[in-house]
């Protein structure tokens, strides 16, 4: 097990150190509030544990949080973190998702917003869990939780005693066999990890970090939010990446960094002209970039937009930072830099630690990598050898000990950050019944790296096509794991042995994947069509092609949505392009609602026709009054 160091604490001996040496100065932010300065993000931690201490908890409890991004989440995460074990949750799974992550997790609790009626709550209630609520307030400081407490609860000030070897998080991931894993860290794990991360980009009380990530994973959690708030820094929260929105705060805020996915970077370079408008004469002290490969293309795009140096680093959940570029120094092109807080090395297949230079699996140690996975003993004597954890990750360190990565061992797919289990699609897939075998892959993105595919055998004298198959699984799974590609073919591709090497699927399908090409007839097919070419710079786009396959990501689709719903005056959301990504399906689906809306419309005049004045001037004013209370 890995042993804390002597002058590790654990969050909230930190953040209450915070809150007596800077008591008045911001700590969590967001556009158009007043901030949460770090005195009263102490009394949020303070009101959590007297709530949880009312329903019974302690500080060895386990407790999921699920929050949509923003400040009540950092919040709510940080302090559930300082008050028990936080098992972060993100708040777009299933139903058969969150079970799977409340009982493996022997989550005993779990912290939603008043409003959430989601599955959450559902599955906590199914399974007699107590249900601590917050109660976001608009007005309140960005950050305030709202939590009401019953009157036994207020006057207990009994501290939780939490040390730095208690787990602060317990993450979720998936191995190369897409069975999921649990991940302790601890106290000492998060908070060395955070600071080393401060340290790497030179971190004061005088920065401003805007963090667009979620909160379910370390990047944003620990690399942004935490590293932020044990520098005593400022952190601008936002739902998820909008250029107005990011721009807009970097000027108001005079935001001094960021950390984000190359997805982000390339969107923030595409912006370059919104960016110049917004923030004229703005400039980042540093930017970070880690969870995939940053071309080094686009961070000198980045480098030369934000006149920052761009620092590359290299993590994954069970060791957080592993490697970093340093600040001031030599930042190697390709290369993710030297090691972190922890020891690193290549070792070969044997385990045997190779010389500079040799490739071979990256693997580390240290007082930052987790000690082991949770009720894993398979997975444990999989990942640690002779002490080493195993990263699954191919690679060599040069002669100046900067780490370059060559490849993955794993099959797990990296969609632009977002890590995803082949067989946890597969799975799904196999659900539909008209489904005898599924196989889930990567295949190459231009803005994503990677992004999902999968091919499918249907059982005999069954039908069902692409469209149906997707709007399955997107009941199942989370959207960004629905392939945006699936194919019907005859018999899938396999090794003499009989296994499928997914690896290989990408090429060796490519005829099936390929689309054949059909102009766009109607009006709705030939404006969709044009969009997806201006968006995504296509000189030509056909019927049956894909938005996500042509090189769409969830950045580009939200800005196709504002258009699509400007232009039609309907409102569709980012699961009907995941369930329709083509131009054909995706018109349809745009002349459905055009259609709904046309009906709805009809129904009202006929309605209003057959009502009386009074009955009219009534209706009106309840609209009014609604109308108002939104605005409120």
């Amino acid at each position: 097990m890995t042993e804390a160091r002597d002058d590790a604490k654990s969050i909230g001996a930190l953040l209450q150190d915070q809150a007596k040496k800077r008591p008045e100065r911001a700590a969590l932010c967001a556009p158009g509030r007043q901030p949460l300065t770090y005195a009263a993000l102490w009394r949020e931690i303070e009101q959590l544990r007297r709530a949880f201490s009312a329903g019974g908890l302690t500080a060895r409890s386990r407790v999921a949080v699920s929050l949509s991004n923003g400040p009540e989440a950092a919040c709510a995460t940080i302090a559930t973190a300082s008050n028990a074990a936080c098992v972060p949750i993100n708040p777009v799974y299933r139903v058969s998702e969150v079970t799977d992550i409340l009982v493996r997790s022997s989550v005993q609790a779990v912290v939603i917003s008043y409003d959430d009626n989601g599955p959450v709550r559902e599955v906590a209630a199914a399974l007699s869990l107590r249900i601590v609520e917050i109660t976001p307030q608009p007005v309140a400081p960005a950050g305030s939780l709202g939590i009401v407490l019953p009157r036994s609860a207020r006057d207990s000030d009994a501290p939780f005693d939490r040390s730095p070897e208690d787990i602060a998080f317990v993450m979720h991931t998936s191995g190369s066999t897409g069975t999921p894993k649990t991940v302790p860290l601890t106290h000492a794990n998060a908070t060395l990890a955070a600071q080393h991360i401060a340290r790497s980009i030179d971190l004061t009380e005088d920065d401003c970090c805007i963090n667009v990530l979620p909160l379910f994973h370390t990047h944003g959690l620990i690399g942004a939010v935490l590293s932020s708030l044990l520098a005593g820094a400022r952190v601008v929260c936002h739902s998820a990446f909008d250029p107005e929105a990011f721009f807009g705060s970097a000027r108001d805020f005079n935001a001094t960094w960021y950390t984000a996915v190359p997805t982000v970077h390339q969107a923030i370079v595409a912006s370059e002209a919104l960016y110049r408008s917004l923030a004229p004469g703005h400039r980042f002290r540093v930017v970070r970039s880690t969870s995939s490969a940053l071309a080094p293309q686009l961070c000198a795009e980045l480098e030369a937009l934000t006149q920052a140096p761009v620092v590359e680093a290299y993590g994954m959940t069970e060791a957080m930072q592993i490697a970093s570029n340093p600040l001031h120094g030599l930042r190697k092109p390709g290369s993710v830099g030297p090691r972190a807080a922890a020891e690193i090395a290549v070792v070969d297949s044997a385990g045997n630690v190779q010389p500079a230079g040799v490739s071979g699996e990256i693997v580390v140690r240290g007082p930052t990598v987790m000690s082991a996975y949770e009720a894993n003993p398979e997975g444990n004597a999989q990942s640690f050898v002779n002490g080493w954890f195993r990263t699954a990750d191919q690679g060599r360190i040069d002669p100046d000990g900067y780490v370059f990565i060559t490849g993955r061992l794993k099959e797990i797919i990296n969609r632009g950050g977002e890590k995803i289990a082949p067989r946890e699609i597969d799975e799904a897939l196999l659900a539909h019944p008209a489904v005898a075998e599924a196989v889930a892959f990567a295949v190459p993105h231009p803005t994503l790296g990677e992004d999902v595919a999968a091919a499918v055998v249907l059982r005999q004298d069954c039908a069902c096509d692409e469209s149906a198959l997707r709007a399955f699984v997107l009941k199942r799974l989370a959207s960004y794991k629905v392939p945006a590609m699936i194919t019907v073919v005859s018999d899938i591709p396999k090794e003499s042995t009989g296994k499928v090497n997914r690896a290989s699927l990408s090429a060796r399908l490519a005829p099936q994947l390929r689309r054949e090409h059909s102009t766009p007839c109607t009006s709705v097919e030939r404006s969709t069509a044009a969009m997806f070419r201006e968006l995504l710079g296509c000189p030509e786009v056909g019927l049956r092609d894909n938005f996500f396959a042509l090189g769409g990501d969830s950045l580009v689709a939200i800005r196709l949505l504002a258009r699509v719903n400007a232009r039609h005056g309907i409102e569709l959301g980012i699961p009907q392009l995941f369930a329709n990504p083509t131009v054909e399906t995706f018109a349809s689906a745009i002349e459905t609602e055009i259609a709904s809306l046309e009906t709805m419309h009809r129904e009202l005049v006929t309605r209003i026709a057959q009502m009386t004045d009074e009955e009219v001037n009534r209706l009106l004013a309840e609209q009014e009054q609604q109308a108002t209370r939104s605005m409120h």
